[in-house]
């Protein structure tokens, strides 16, 4: 458990000095180094987490915390005992047709090795994509309808692992607050709340506390 651990926090420590993609916005936006299995797959940070230091620390990220809080953990506990990863870690910056420019293939392509590294090491029980982007990842999305809602068995990386897609929080999109996403997205949360993972973990937020 040592040795993981060290290597974790390594992992982290390098992944911090990354600057292999020159259109990205630094810094990198990186989790905490907790050894979990559960794996959340973020797409890419906004312009405020890199300021802030952690993933999903603005608008979107309230209502995400929102959710897990309502099936037991609030945001503190969450970031303590889930490690957060991304498929790109740095702020893509801005698409001059408004919102956050999506990051190009071989962004996305130059951050897959720090994600398989953190798979390598945690190999997580669960994970959790959080929008189309960080969900195409692990399988094919044409629409969130016919992902969320459901735990899919997964290879990645080349590890066996279970994976429960959630659709992105941002406020900019709709669909996780109207039907049927709204549907859906109830029974991922209730799905999360039962899984043997997300059970383990609240067990070991309660014995620290």
């Amino acid at each position: 458990m040592l040795a993981r651990e060290q290597a974790l926090r390594e992992h982290c420590a390098a992944l911090a000095q990354c600057r292999r993609c020159p259109a990205m916005a630094a810094p990198v936006v990186i989790g905490n180094p907790v050894l979990s299995p559960i794996l959340l797959i973020g797409q890419a940070p906004g312009d405020k987490e890199g300021g802030l230091g952690k993933p999903f620390a603005w608008t979107a990220g309230k209502t995400l915390f929102k959710w897990f809080e309502r099936i037991g953990l609030d945001e503190d506990t969450f970031r303590q005992r889930v490690y957060m990863a991304a498929v790109c870690r740095c702020f893509p910056g801005k698409n001059p047709k408004g919102g956050d420019r999506v990051p190009s293939p071989v962004e996305i392509d130059n951050c897959a090795g720090w994600l398989q590294a953190e798979v390598d090491l945690l190999k997580p029980a669960l994970i959790l994509p959080v929008g189309k982007l960080a969900i195409s990842q692990l399988m094919p999305v044409k629409k969130l309808d016919e992902v969320v809602g459901k735990l899919h068995p997964v290879t990645f990386h080349g590890h066996p692992s279970e994976a429960l897609p959630l659709p992105h929080p941002s406020g900019a999109s709709t669909w996780h607050r109207t039907e049927p996403g709204l549907a859906l997205l109830d029974s991922a949360l209730t799905i999360l709340k039962n899984h043997p993972a997300w059970q383990l973990v609240a067990r070991q937020a309660i014995n620290l506390t």
